[in-house]
């Protein structure tokens, strides 16, 4: 159901009151307006703190910067007067005791009268004694097809001249954007350049960047890695490779279902995060960091509103890549006290959403600690598949070698010794294989020389690895993947060292 159906159908059956949350406060009051026009007769009342009521001359300016006197023009209209009053920001004084108590007085009128109270805000921060009383309605961001008129009536009015498949390019980079920023940005490409063709798109998605940034706990991130820079798990690769064209529209037409995501598990240093980034950068895809730790607000009601936004831009963006590092620090299965309830909320709405998303939105999550782990996270539904990423084997550490070498030294990489190397860095991860080939070449940089492959194996000798300082940990993960609940993301004729 979509907002306009929703909203209609909630003031047919005379909800009291109705809370749209959004940060477009224009928009949401032009549908409003728009959907009152087309399905009702009723008179609207705007009202903020700092102008009071307008549009209306007999009472323009009343109960300014009185949110209380605000809820008594309510009852001084007859009970026969149709109206809807539209409470701009007034989620702000919900906690007011006074305000909540004549909200609850006034809701007996609304229930009985064609009058209904709706609030615009942004931050979704409901009293307890309001809850039942509160209706919340989510306005997303335009659609695809809200963008697209837009952009046609934008170029229309400037009398441009554009083709179709630009219009199409432009209405996909503008996805997540609302039609403010839109609108600002195509003036600013106006004034630079006077004109809109493909070249806009780069600003777009600058601007798309920047929105992205402003909500704190995502991350717009840019990406060259590419998957065959990642050694070993070929099963993983192969996975990957057999999905890269699965958001395309012939996928849609075949009747494929579009991926959901993947969790990675594993040692430290394996390549879970170089996973995530490859895979935006294969799929051509733009690629979202979720900071878990902002996740969390300090105020009572924040967490909540925050994953709602992240969700909200994530799908607004979609098709995307939504990475979220270390997901067992952020949803534990052990007790979370003195939180209020707000972790489990948070897990609750999260794993509900990774089950029931119809947006393209492919999540790639990772974590190091499966005992953390809750267990509705990890079965099956939330992601298409688990994978276990050990410590590298053998060949795939010549491998690994081989790539950074190549990285380091692109025309003498042939020159190491790599098989030797393989052999004298069992514990080691993909991470720290690299940071034995840095070390290598700090010594002959200090001794002014060229490094060689006795230079790494100094440094293979001196390195401890994480995996032997934490050694329980490492032989406990891979006795779970050995146990047969968990894909191995490499292929069985490596596993030999």
């Amino acid at each position: 159901m979509n907002f306009n159906d929703e909203l209609t159908l909630l003031l047919k059956a005379r909800y009291p009151i109705i809370y749209i949350n959004t940060i477009e406060e224009d928009r949401a009051e032009y549908v409003i307006r728009k959907t009152i026009k087309t399905n009702f007769n009723r008179s609207i009342y705007s009202w903020d703190f700092v102008d009071g009521y307008t549009n209306n001359p007999n009472n323009e300016g009343f109960a300014k910067r009185n949110p209380l006197q605000a809820l008594e023009l309510i009852e001084r209209l007859t009970s026969e007067t149709p109206a809807l009053f539209l409470l701009k920001d007034f989620n702000r004084f919900l906690t007011d005791i006074s305000i909540s108590r004549k909200l609850k007085n006034v809701s007996r009128i609304l229930k009985l009268q064609p009058k209904t109270i709706v609030i615009i805000g942004l931050e979704l921060n409901i009293p307890k004694e309001l809850q039942d009383l509160i209706t919340v309605i989510n306005f997303r961001l335009p659609a695809e097809n809200e963008i697209n008129q837009e952009l046609k009536r934008l170029i229309s009015s400037l009398n441009l001249k554009i083709n179709s498949e630009v219009i199409e390019n432009l209405t996909r980079a503008c996805q997540g954007l609302s039609l403010e920023r839109i609108r600002r940005v195509l003036s600013k490409i106006i004034a630079n350049y006077k004109t809109i063709d493909e070249s806009s798109i780069a600003m777009l998605l600058s601007e798309k960047k920047q929105i992205i940034s402003q909500t704190e706990i995502l991350e717009y991130w840019s990406t060259n890695e590419n998957i065959q820079n990642i050694g070993g798990v070929d099963n993983l690769k192969d996975w990957l490779y057999k999905r890269k064209t699965s958001f395309s529209v012939h996928a849609l037409n075949y009747g494929l279902p579009t991926p959901r995501g993947l969790l990675l598990i594993g040692v430290q240093g394996t390549g879970k995060s170089l996973t995530a980034k490859a895979i935006a950068n294969e799929w051509q895809l733009p690629l979202l960091k979720l900071d878990v730790g902002k996740l969390f607000g300090g105020i009572v009601g924040e967490s909540e509103s925050r994953l709602r936004q992240m969700i909200e831009v994530a799908e607004a963006v979609s098709p995307c890549i939504l990475w979220i590092d270390e997901i067992d620090k952020a949803f534990t299965n052990q007790n979370n006290k003195g939180d209020s309830g707000t972790s489990n909320r948070i897990l609750g709405t999260f794993i509900s959403w990774l089950s029931e998303k119809t947006k393209p939105v492919f999540v790639v999550a990772t974590a190091n600690n499966v005992d953390l782990l809750p267990l509705e996270l990890i079965r099956k539904g939330r992601f298409d598949e688990i994978f276990f990423l050990d410590l590298p084997k053998k060949k795939e550490r010549e491998q690994i070698f081989k790539i950074h070498l190549k990285e380091f030294r692109p025309k003498t990489w042939e020159t190491f010794d790599c098989a030797k190397l393989a052999l004298l860095s069992e514990w080691f991860s993909g991470a720290e294989i690299k940071q034995s080939i840095i070390e290598g070449m700090y010594q002959a940089f200090y001794e002014k020389r060229e490094f060689t492959t006795e230079d790494i194996s100094s440094a293979l000798k001196e390195l401890i690895p994480l995996a032997q300082l934490e050694n329980d940990q490492t032989l406990k993960l891979q006795d779970w993947a050995a146990s047969g609940r968990i894909r191995s993301a490499s292929s069985k004729n490596i596993y030999q060292n």
